[in-house]
């Protein structure tokens, strides 16, 4: 059974998450419809600036960072009931934006558009001038790329032939995007050289769900309805390895911030951290019942995983499952050290700053959660330096103690 521990490494994060806002969409009057109004995708910009939320029925929002401090303070009651159709102001005085997509909007990414060597295309961006971009990732296959500051369509790029159901930008600023989909492929895009496509990645058999690349630009995970993971070279677009391991279909992803990590996350409710260099499972997070005294209620036995991500410092994870809770996961105690109760979650994300967990659910929400604000050890902030360049294997062959080499590659913490 799980049960927070008490201990002195969760002394930080020993608070379950408090729900500081929940934001409702309001129904656009032309739908009627109750489905497809699902929030697939919740999304930061890399600067913390913007926050877009896929609210459903076609629509995306983007909202400027931070929300008013009225709004994260208020009670969720009040958000239901007011929704989020008075506008909300963040630094800055921006305005948020409606996005109107067309179709079913499923995946999200966020990407700075470079201010040297940026292109103006037809008046909407000008040269020069450093500025956000936003992918969405359509039904019909679309990828629809848009201008933050202007909600201005900047590319509309098509070569899928199914639904793009998630998007990664390389964080290093290259503007190569990559787009999972469910026709079992990966596409890879070069915004630089207006929306080219370079590549496409092949060998899933099952729908694509998840895409991530590393913070280091070398790698790419993705994740279908199959019992592997794929581990991909951003460098010559080849794969390196399967990752095998789950028992049922892998259906989440992602990087610790140093690259020096992957953690997958299944349906066969376990989460399972792996080191990408030498494909080796390093620790299996399983989910399981919570005992009767931190029950919230659910009569829901199923523990089937929907997402994970890392903390921006790399030393927590935060699960959505379908036993309606959200989870914040010590990796040095390997156990959950705080819960929230959450009603049919489908996606989580961490503020890039730490502090804050957004969550994205089938009824077209959106809620905000408190997290841990992590002080980190000076010697894992070293352990971080030093893996942000070297890989596994350049580790082992120092000439250093064995246990210096053991934490250096998160064999103990």
């Amino acid at each position: 059974m799980e049960a927070p521990p008490r201990g002195p490494a969760a002394q930080e994060a020993e608070d379950d998450p408090l729900l500081l806002a929940e934001l409702k969409p309001g129904r656009p009057q032309q739908y009627d419809w109750k489905a497809s109004c699902e929030t697939w995708s919740v999304a930061f910009s890399p600067d913390g600036t913007w926050f877009a939320w896929s609210q459903g029925h076609c629509i995306v929002k983007l909202i400027p960072w931070p929300l008013e401090e009225a709004e994260l303070s208020c009670k969720a009651a009040e958000r239901k009931n007011r929704g989020i159709k008075a506008a909300v102001s963040g630094g800055g005085g921006a305005k948020e934006k409606t996005l109107e997509c067309g179709q079913i909007v499923w995946g999200l990414a966020f990407s700075a558009w470079p201010p040297c060597g940026a292109k103006e295309r037809d008046g909407l961006l000008a040269p020069g001038r450093s500025c956000l971009i936003l992918a969405t990732g359509l039904n019909d296959g679309q990828i629809k790329v848009w201008e933050v500051q202007t909600g201005r369509l900047l590319f509309s790029l098509s070569g899928h032939l199914d639904v793009v159901r998630d998007l990664s930008f390389a964080p290093n600023g290259s503007l190569i995007l990559v787009s999972a989909s469910r026709d079992k492929t990966l596409r890879v895009w070069d915004l630089s050289r207006d929306g080219k496509q370079v590549q496409v990645l092949s060998g899933h058999t099952q729908w694509v769900y998840c895409c991530s690349i590393s913070p280091d630009c070398s790698m790419l995970c993705s994740a279908a309805g199959e019992k592997s993971a794929f581990l991909w070279s951003m460098r010559s677009y080849t794969l390196i390895r399967k990752l095998e391991g789950h028992q049922s279909s892998v259906v989440s992803c992602d990087f610790s911030p140093d690259s020096a990590l992957l953690v997958t996350a299944s349906y066969d409710t376990c989460v399972i951290m792996w080191d990408p260099y030498t494909g080796e499972q390093l620790r299996t997070l399983r989910h399981v019942p919570l005992p009767p005294a931190l029950d919230y209620g659910s009569d829901i036995h199923t523990s089937s995983l929907r997402s994970v991500c890392f903390s921006p410092e790399g030393l927590y994870l935060a699960t959505v499952a379908d036993d309606r809770l959200l989870r914040i996961w010590d990796l040095e105690l390997r156990t959950p050290v705080a819960f929230a109760p959450m009603t049919n979650g489908l996606c989580c994300v961490y503020f890039p700053h730490g502090g804050f967990i957004a969550t994205g659910t089938r009824d077209g929400y959106v809620q905000f959660w408190s997290a841990p604000k992590v002080l980190s050890s000076l010697k894992h902030l070293c352990r971080k330096a030093l893996r942000t360049f070297l890989t596994t294997y350049q580790v082992l062959a120092l000439p250093i103690p064995k246990k210096m080499k053991e934490f250096l590659t998160y064999r103990t913490f």
